[in-house]
């Protein structure tokens, strides 16, 4: 058995399992097996999932070693550039230097 913590964040809280899985476990079957689908109403097979903050494009190759901190990442609402780009926006209007 391998020891694992599973961990999904949303705005409001931030939910942590802890488990063993069986050795040859991979990312996705380890996130199943702590049913946080069914606690947070996800379906994380459209959710993007890592390892200490490494995000890991196939989460079938990627087998669990002890200790990993398996993380499930929720969608971006928006582009971390657009945000940028508005907050540009914003305090340029605030300072007067530009009118929409």
């Amino acid at each position: 058995m391998v020891n694992i913590t599973v961990v999904y964040a949303t705005v409001e809280q931030q939910k942590i399992y802890t488990l063993a899985v069986p050795q040859g476990t991979n990312l996705l079957q380890a996130a199943q097996l702590s049913n946080i689908e069914l606690e947070c109403s996800i379906d994380l097979q459209g959710m993007s999932l890592g390892v200490f903050g490494q995000l890991k494009n196939n989460p079938l190759m990627y087998l669990v070693q002890e200790g990993d901190r398996v993380e499930i990442y929720r969608p971006l609402l928006l582009d971390p550039k657009e945000i940028r780009r508005q907050r540009a926006i914003k305090s340029k209007v605030l300072k007067g230097e530009k009118k929409l």
